[in-house]
């Protein structure tokens, strides 16, 4: 049952406060390797069926990696929660690393989250987003996408984003997006109303003011006048059919269709070589991007 409200990285142990909210980490900056430069995996401890892996690899562009990553399960308030997430950074990795370290410490820290995780995390998207700008000569000017899954015990998965890093989830072989491309294209008339424009110039891609080729993002200062940072959420119950989830950035989806991932990995059991496997594919498609990649086995 799914709703719809329409509307590198490096790897890192989070520490624990007295109350079950994350601290915030010292995180490091991107690592600089052309191939696949950083992988693991982890696993439930209340659920030996639940498993994710991720890898992570540098672009060709000539500057630091600008994805990041977060995996883990955590014990919040008694309760084992997955927590999963890919930002993608976009002129310098300070924002990305911001919210590698903050994003889920405060969806987690909103008082309605255990009753109503959808709002919290609503709220603290945007709520972040204004801490963001409001640091913007400490952490530049730069942005980031975001895709977000945080999986209960229960079997319950919200998935957020702002952006166009992507959520697949893999059900009996078919592959179901569960995050939504924010591309400057499909959100021109927001982005009008707002005073700004949408280029789209052959042999380039639609880009806001010129500029930026995703319509919603965290950060990016000097273009947030003309951009969004709501996400879409969608709420999912799993059920038996639920195989993976998959959650990349778009160093994978530029080369690589949703049914061609998880059709890839789908027989793979460990969720580590079935992340390297897709990151990997990538390379060898000739992805120029910073690619970064978590699969979580679901069963």
């Amino acid at each position: 049952m799914i709703s719809n409200n329409g509307h590198a990285h490096s790897s890192v142990e989070p520490a624990r406060s007295k109350g079950g909210v994350l601290k915030k980490l010292k995180i490091a900056t991107g690592l600089q390797s052309s191939s696949p430069a950083h992988s693991g995996r982890g696993r439930s401890k209340g659920s030996s069926r639940i498993a994710y892996g991720f890898s992570l690899a540098k672009g060709k562009a000539n500057h630091p990696m600008e994805d990041y990553h977060f995996a883990e399960f955590q014990c919040i308030h008694n309760q084992e929660i997955g927590l999963f997430a890919i930002f993608d950074g976009h002129l310098g990795h300070d924002v990305p690393s911001y919210l590698q370290s903050n994003l889920f410490e405060n969806i987690i820290g909103q008082p309605e989250f255990w009753k109503n995780p959808r709002a919290a995390t609503f709220k603290a998207y945007g709520t972040t987003d204004k801490t963001i700008l409001r640091k913007a000569p400490e952490l530049g000017f730069g942005g980031s996408t975001a895709v977000t899954a945080i999986l209960m015990k229960d079997g319950r998965l919200q998935v957020a984003n702002v952006g166009d890093s992507r959520a697949v989830l893999c059900k009996s072989g078919h592959a179901v997006q569960l995050s939504v491309d924010h591309e400057p294209k499909d959100e021109r008339k927001m982005i009008e109303r707002k005073g700004g424009f949408v280029t789209m110039l052959p042999g380039d891609v639609p880009r806001v003011d010129g500029q930026l080729a995703v319509a919603r993002a965290f950060g990016d200062k000097n273009l947030k006048a003309h951009l969004s940072c709501e996400p879409d959420i969608v709420d999912v119950v799993l059920d038996a059919s639920d195989e993976n989830l998959i959650l990349a950035s778009d160093g994978l989806w530029k080369v690589m269709e949703n049914q061609e991932a998880v059709d890839l990995i789908r027989k793979v059991k460990d969720p580590e070589s079935a992340a390297k496997m897709l990151v990997e594919a990538a390379l060898l498609r000739k992805s120029r991007d910073d690619i970064s990649c978590i699969v979580v086995r679901l069963r």
